[in-house]
């Protein structure tokens, strides 16, 4: 293999690991998928058409073995364990950016699979709709219909979403 392969593929590694954990709100089963993915792109290296781009195979790698992983496990959903989020960071913070993270983690929670793989995608990743669209396997038009409504459901989880006891408490205050 060249070097710069070899290079080109270590880069996107964080980005995986990033994609991989956002799925999957597992650390070990991240990692695992990651590894996973990893082998299988140096296997399968002939393949790769220098025409594209090397992280979009990548990731279709990667998107493909979490829903095989997720196949296997004949688990629904895997719920993120506050230990697990809160150990990732070495301080967490109390301000009020990180309960809105929360909250916006359990509205993803509450997403269908497709979905979330597609907004993750978007906005975890910055990846363009056809980028998307590719990694997915669906059309450029799908992708748009899932983030469509990704975000609506997203919006309207907002909404309705109780306030925060601090505000209100500020609010009778005022």
């Amino acid at each position: 293999m060249s070097d710069e392969l070899k290079w080109m593929i270590e880069r996107q590694i964080p980005h995986l690991r990033r994609y991989a954990f956002a799925l999957t709100r597992d650390r070990e089963t991240a990692d695992e998928i990651v590894q996973d993915s990893l082998e299988r792109a140096l296997r399968k290296r002939h393949l790769w058409s220098r025409r594209g781009s090397i992280r979009s195979w990548l990731f279709r790698i990667l998107y493909r073995q979490s829903i095989e992983h997720y196949r296997r496990s004949h688990l629904d959903t895997i719920p993120a364990e506050t230990g697990v989020i809160d150990n990732a960071v070495a301080h967490p913070a109390n301000q009020e950016m990180r309960v809105d993270c929360l909250k916006m983690a359990e509205a993803l929670e509450q997403l269908p699979a497709e979905q979330r793989a597609v907004v993750l995608l978007a906005a975890l990743e910055g990846l363009p709709y056809d980028e998307i669209a590719e990694i997915t396997g669906v059309p450029v038009g799908t992708v748009r219909s899932r983030l469509s409504r990704a975000r609506e459901t997203l919006r309207l989880f907002r909404e309705s979403a109780p306030p925060d006891r601090r505000t209100a408490k500020l609010r009778m205050v005022k």
